[in-house]
């Protein structure tokens, strides 16, 4: 556990007690201050009274005097559309709002560094898709050639549950925007920025506010090294930002599809290969084609940004390479859960968005596509470019036949898992790919995309007796 610092002795009340909430609770008492816990579910408020934790509702007149700061677990609203009655207190009466990012960045660091011949160093990484397969292949890259290395965040352990990086330790955290848009501390040694599409609108009030909740991590962080993703304007501009000249090789441009040229530092993957040139010529390449854990060009795109983040680290590329050979990918997402009859059965069910559903059928060829679910603002007109591989889609969700009528493939409405599953291996041919990629919440159905992807594997498995 990482004891928070700067609190001992102090009042500190802590909103939401999921995972990060009641971490940052035990890890506040660990460096001395006082919690004061509330959830808005009773069972979750029973569970911090059964640690021994002061419950206190901040809502309630007075509640917040004497109150240091106010810790804020990510899934609650602080600004957009409205902020949570306990976080609007907080801000009328003045007590600063944080949550448990900026409080791993003010306490990280501790005197016993001085003893270090090798600093500790966190490579930190936001953007809309990929920056789950980004953290998780920078882990392995890291862990594979012997360095000790920690994932957390957005995935993995809390961030505060982490044990206090040792001798030459690296944490890599993977942020979204609700967690670098509150943070009030946020200095990664490393940040990369994967890529940018509209999501989570209604909490950032637009994109411009999505982009500058990113954003965050580099212009407050101010990183030794920034890894960019220049394939939207978004991140051109971010580049652009930070660079102090075209040579500037503390900005490391990363794309997946494009040549990058000039004299600084570039990363890039282009039909398959992926080059690494500095000063205008070539440093090192790697053919990503038979890495069967980054299947498409998006995963080439993650694989750039975790060779980008681990070269800023020193790392060599053949050493990069050999580790990549023995990434397994992340479940949920285009991960290959069986083949059989020549048919190969692929889990994306982490491709909650359009963006992210396209990406995954570019990756594949002959596809029995699965979609639908809760649909998401702006539409499936998205999906139109990439669907030309798709043979037919078979359409899940309990809006199915809407869902349906937005697709330019042949559809076959399903609406059950079950049911999609059956028709698709029926109709599937040697060579062709059955993918779960549903551009679509799983809300109507589960409680989770990881519940809809467990679903999809069962019934593949059941259906074909494996």
């Amino acid at each position: 556990m990482i004891p928070v610092t700067g609190y001992a002795g102090a009042r500190v009340a802590v909103l939401g007690l999921g995972r990060s909430g009641l971490t940052a609770a035990r890890a506040l008492a660990a460096g001395g201050a006082v919690p004061l816990c509330w959830d808005d579910t009773e069972a979750a408020r029973d569970a911090a009274r059964d640690e021994g934790f002061v419950v206190a509702d901040p809502r309630r007149d007075r509640a917040l005097d004497d109150v240091a700061a106010l810790i804020v677990s990510p899934g609650i609203p602080h600004l957009y559309p409205a902020p949570h009655p306990a976080v609007a207190a907080a801000l009328a009466a003045g007590v600063p709002v944080d949550n448990d990012i900026g409080l791993f960045f003010r306490s990280v660091a501790t005197a016993d560094w001085n003893r270090f011949d090798t600093l500790p160093r966190v490579i930190a990484i936001t953007g809309s898709n990929g920056k789950s397969t980004t953290a998780a292949l920078t882990d392995h890259i890291l862990r594979a050639s012997g360095r000790p290395a920690q994932l957390a965040g957005n995935i993995g352990r809390g961030i505060l549950d982490i044990e206090p990086p040792e001798e030459g330790g690296v944490v890599v955290l993977e942020l979204s925007s609700y967690q670098t848009d509150l943070a009030r501390a946020l200095t990664p040694d490393v940040a990369v920025f994967t890529n940018l599409s509209p999501d989570h609108l209604d909490r950032h009030g637009g994109m411009g506010g999505y982009f500058a909740a990113k954003r965050r991590l580099f212009a407050e962080g101010g990183p030794d090294r920034a890894v960019i993703g220049v394939d939207e304007t978004e991140g051109r501009y971010l580049a652009g930002q930070l660079a102090m000249g075209p040579g500037d090789d503390r900005v490391i441009r990363v794309s997946s599809g494009q040549k990058l040229t000039g004299p600084g530092w570039h990363v890039f993957a282009r039909k398959g290969h992926l080059s690494e040139y500095r000063k205008a010529r070539q440093v090192a390449s790697i053919d990503l084609r038979p890495i069967t854990g980054l299947p498409g060009a998006h995963n080439h795109q993650n694989a750039c940004a975790a060779y980008a983040a681990t070269r800023a680290l020193g790392l060599a590329p053949r050493a990069i390479e050999t580790a990549m050979h023995g990434f397994a990918g992340l479940p949920h997402r285009s991960q290959t859960i069986a083949e059989a009859g020549g048919v190969r059965f692929v889990n994306d069910s982490k491709a909650t968005n359009v963006d992210s559903a396209a990406k995954a059928l570019a990756a594949f060829t002959r596809i029995r596509w699965i979609c639908g679910g809760l649909q998401k603002d702006g539409g499936l007109d998205g999906l139109r470019a990439s669907a030309g591989s798709v043979l037919r889609a078979y359409v899940i969700g309990r809006e199915a036949a809407q869902f349906a009528m937005q697709l330019t493939p042949e559809t076959e409405v399903c609406t059950t898992m079950a049911q999609a599953v059956a028709r698709a291996i029926a109709d599937a041919r040697p060579g062709d790919t059955v993918l779960l990629a549903p551009a679509a919440a799983s809300f109507d159905q589960y409680d989770s995309f990881e519940r809809r992807g467990e679903d999809f594997e069962a019934e593949v498995r059941r259906q074909l007796a494996l």
